[in-house]
């Protein structure tokens, strides 16, 4: 590829920092891998303090991390504020030393489109890089709709309005972005967010991390108000009080705002000695935690975000082998087929007598795991999203001039 022809991407996130964010970390490689030029402009935090970095040839400038918030318009204004004054600061910094052709807007939230329409009359194209129902996403949050929730449809509908191309994580969010979106069909793709398998290598457990137990169920992601992580405790509870299985424990690695309220629910309960709260894990540790649990947990309740959402912990479970106990989801169904128990919607005490099922029948346990890995190998890793993703660009590239 001639000088003249490179084509240059700047990739725009804004709830974490990169490469801690997997999905946008995996588009930027396999598109650096292709010959393109890749910059990407994200927070600091979780360890990743550099104002300015260069990994495996990706050039990421960060900006100081937003105050996250929890609740009410004024802290999410300021939030946003924060986040899209710097925005368009690094853009300019990243126009001036790398350039760039495609700016590809990562949400939540659905504002970076401000900054596309910005850069659209010196010929720069938008790809939406769908990662959350936003508006379903507030209303999961706060358990209502009103002024804001319909802000975010507008929000929405304007993000898609400006995209050239849009890409989907399953095909929930492709159908939102045609329907919805009103988007033509050919310009949205389904990438889905999956693991790249050569990270994740299955392994013997550890001692340490068991604790000396029978039966090990694994959790890794946000611990949030949406995750389901009171759910978790309850069904923990029944578990264990209820039901009577006591040689069991619950490995929970993850961060996030509710980490303290759900330390202090299993302290309530009496529940301490059979959990371990680890805070977030990466690389190796992350791989030591998976590899030594038996049963992978996915508590996110049934709602009107979940319902549709891909969760990446499942996909992690499955392509380490272990079987899944998750809430019934349409695109849980789709993600684990077999190699999940389905409990009924936001119901701890169903969720616990799955986990029961999976404890008394190791060799059922087993066989699940297997047919994650192979659903994951055959047609879920990264392996089989990647070309997806490079069509999508060609489909973008083959728009810019027009």
């Amino acid at each position: 590829m001639s000088a003249s022809a490179v084509r240059r991407v700047l990739i725009v996130v804004e709830n974490l920092p990169v490469p801690l964010d997997r999905r946008v970390w995996l588009e930027a490689t396999t598109l650096a891998a292709a010959g393109y030029e890749v910059s990407v402009i994200c927070p600091t935090g979780r360890g990743w303090d550099l104002h300015r970095e260069v990994i495996e040839g990706i050039h990421i400038y960060r900006y100081p991390e937003p105050p996250e918030a929890h609740s009410g318009a004024v802290a999410y204004a300021r939030e946003y504020l924060h986040s899209i004054y710097h925005w368009f600061r690094l853009a300019r910094e990243v126009r001036r030393e790398r350039g760039f052709d495609v700016i590809q807007g990562c949400n939540p939230p659905d504002l970076i489109f401000l900054l596309a329409l910005w850069y659209r009359p010196r010929g720069v194209r938008y790809l939406f890089d769908h990662h959350d129902v936003c508006p379903e996403l507030f209303e999961a949050k706060f358990g209502k709709r009103g002024l804001l929730y319909r802000v975010m449809r507008i929000w929405e509908r304007m993000t898609f309005a400006c995209a050239a191309v849009s890409i989907a994580t399953n095909e929930s969010f492709r159908e939102i972005a045609i329907r919805r979106g009103g988007m033509a069909a050919e310009d949205v793709f389904v990438v889905r967010s999956a693991p790249k398998v050569e990270k994740f290598e299955i392994r013997p457990a550890d001692p340490v991390m068991r604790k000396g137990a029978g039966t090990v169920m694994g959790y890794v992601g946000v611990i949030g108000q949406q995750e389901g992580m009171d759910l978790l405790v309850a069904a923990a509870d029944h578990l264990i009080r209820g039901f009577g299985y006591r040689d069991v424990h619950f490995l929970i690695v993850g961060f996030g705002p509710e980490l303290p309220n759900v330390e202090a629910d299993v302290a309530r309960r009496g529940l301490g000695a059979h959990f371990t709260f680890t805070g977030p894990l990466y690389g190796e540790d992350l791989l030591r935690a998976l590899n030594s649990c038996d049963i992978g947990v996915s508590p996110d309740p049934k709602n009107a975000m979940n319902d549709i959402s891909t969760m990446n912990k499942v996909m992690e479970y499955m392509t380490l082998e272990k079987p899944v106990v998750q809430f019934d989801l349409k695109e849980g169904r789709a993600s684990a087929g077999e190699a999940s128990l389905y409990a009924r919607a936001n119901e701890p005490e169903d969720f616990a007598s799955k986990i029961a099922a999976l404890i008394d029948a190791p060799e059922e346990r087993a066989r699940m795991g297997r047919i994650g890995r192979a659903r994951v190998m055959e047609r879920l890793s990264w392996a089989h999203s990647a070309p997806r993703l490079l069509a999508a660009y060609d489909r973008i590239f083959a728009k810019i001039g027009r």
